[in-house]
């Protein structure tokens, strides 16, 4: 697929980081796109500035779509929006992007939680697939595109549990890989890439909170503090009962914003890589230079990264343990 121009695209998690950069890239390039999401308020950005990006003549259709995809009733309806909407009985790519954080440990996290972010971050990449496959089969050639993670490699955070995200980008890893063979045997006209980011400036933590339902920093209660007390401690490396209730409010403020505002690449430039691996035809897509040092890490000595002390982590990721410190 050397070119966007006339395809037709579904992409998750339009509302916002990387998903809004895709849908405005795919838009300039002459691509339709359908998003989904569960902001609408983000949907409505991400279609104004796809509408801009696009060029004149009215043949590219931006098309916003509320859509939780833990619910695969929600994800029925999504598709057969598109295929009214668009006046279309295929699709040419479907980037399964949406996924949130949380649910970090598995023995002290809420289990609802943990269950959402595994139930968004995979059960959303298997729910969308089953629903759009048949139109992708439909299309004269097609691609899935799944986005994995450094956290599908490697299932930790510096100094902090990632259980529930780490499970489920595994989970999309495997899956992804697993559709290399299947796709070449019975649909060989559709193909797959898996994408694994590394850090990008996106809003996932400060959103993810959000569609947790947990309160803002500031108005947080004593069970949501004692919950975030644990985190908090692990990345400021600190006894947990040396955290006072402010310090764990601006912790939890500042994780977000931290995640956001000081990331290696940004999502637009993310979203490039993406869309020039999908072009180039490659079916795995590393992210970043820390996705490729954390990658190449991994494969030349796997028990080293999870070592509290690895001096290789130190190495790769040098300035995310200096931010902890």
């Amino acid at each position: 697929m050397r070119s966007f121009t006339g395809k037709m695209a579904v992409v998750t998690g339009g509302g916002a980081g990387m998903g809004r950069e895709l849908v405005v890239q795919l838009a300039a390039e002459g691509c339709s796109v359908a998003a989904c999401d569960v902001n609408e308020a983000g949907l409505a950005v991400t279609a104004e500035r796809a509408a801009k990006a696009a060029p004149g003549g009215g043949d590219v259709r931006v098309t916003t779509h509320h859509c939780d995809v833990l619910d695969e009733a929600q994800v029925t309806r999504f598709r057969d929006a598109v295929v009214e909407r668009h006046r279309t009985g295929h699709i040419n790519l479907l980037f399964n992007n949406a996924g949130i954080s949380g649910g970090n440990s598995f023995v002290t996290s809420p289990r609802a939680e943990w269950e959402r972010t595994f139930g968004v971050c995979w059960g959303g990449v298997y729910t969308c697939t089953r629903a759009f496959m048949p139109l992708l089969i439909a299309s004269d050639e097609g691609c899935l595109v799944n986005t994995s993670s450094v956290n599908g490699f490697w299932a930790a955070g510096p100094g902090t549990p990632m259980s529930a995200y780490s499970a489920a980008k595994f989970a999309v890893k495997g899956f992804s890989e697993a559709m290399l063979t299947d796709l070449r045997i019975n649909a060989p006209h559709v193909r797959v890439a898996l994408v694994m980011p590394g850090h990008v400036g996106t809003d996932i933590v400060i959103n993810s909170r959000r569609i947790h339902g947990h309160r803002e920093p500031d108005d947080m209660t004593a069970e949501e503090l004692a919950d975030a007390r644990v985190l908090a401690a692990a990345v400021a490396g600190v006894p947990a009962d040396r955290l006072s209730d402010e310090e764990v409010r601006a912790a939890v403020k500042n994780m977000g914003e931290w995640f956001r505002d000081t990331a290696p690449m940004s999502a637009a430039d993310a979203a490039t890589v993406i869309l020039d691996g999908v072009r180039a035809g490659t079916w795995r897509i590393l992210v970043g230079e820390d996705a490729r040092a954390l990658d190449a890490a991994m494969r030349a000595d796997p028990l080293d990264l999870y070592r509290p002390d690895s001096p290789t982590l130190a190495a790769v990721l040098p300035d995310m343990r200096r931010r902890e410190e």
